[in-house]
């Protein structure tokens, strides 16, 4: 079947079959690669891209489930050349070692801070419970999303 996805605010008219994911299509047909597979069972949280600006595990999703509406994946932060807020601010608060959780991590953190400006480290935690760093950076990851709030004053990055 063909669908037509929004990813990144560019429309792509693609086949795909009835059990694909997101995740499948993203980087095997779309080559956008910064989304990462990794458990394929949702418990991770490598995979998460935002959709209508919720964060989503991409490895879960059925594609045709997405199907017109408005996808970001990390390579859609950037504007212009310029980092998102909080890719810059994890790549100062060096927030990632292997970097493979960080895709993940990243979009959950624009997620909370689209909901929440300020919010607290107990509450960063909290947001990010779903995602796993295997190299276990999670204080700089906090300190690093602290970093893009204050950097943001409140806006929507």
């Amino acid at each position: 079947m063909q669908v037509r996805l929004n990813v990144n605010g560019t429309v792509h008219l693609v086949d795909v079959a009835s059990d694909d994911t997101l995740l499948t299509v993203l980087r095997d047909t779309l080559d956008l690669t910064g989304t990462k597979y990794g458990c394929g069972e949702g418990q991770c949280g490598a995979c998460t891209v935002l959709v209508d600006g919720r964060p989503t595990r991409s490895c879960l999703t059925k594609v045709a489930s997405v199907a017109g509406r408005p996808l970001i994946t990390v390579e859609g932060l950037e504007r212009s050349g310029q980092l998102h807020p909080v890719q810059k601010a994890f790549a100062e608060a060096d927030a990632m070692q292997c970097g493979y959780c960080t895709p993940g991590m990243i979009m959950e953190s624009v997620a909370l801070l689209r909901r929440q400006a300020d919010p607290a480290a107990p509450e960063i935690v909290h947001a990010l419970e779903g995602h796993i760093c295997r190299c276990g950076t999670y204080d700089r990851i906090v300190r690093a999303v602290r970093r893009a709030a204050e950097a943001t004053k409140g806006g929507t990055g």
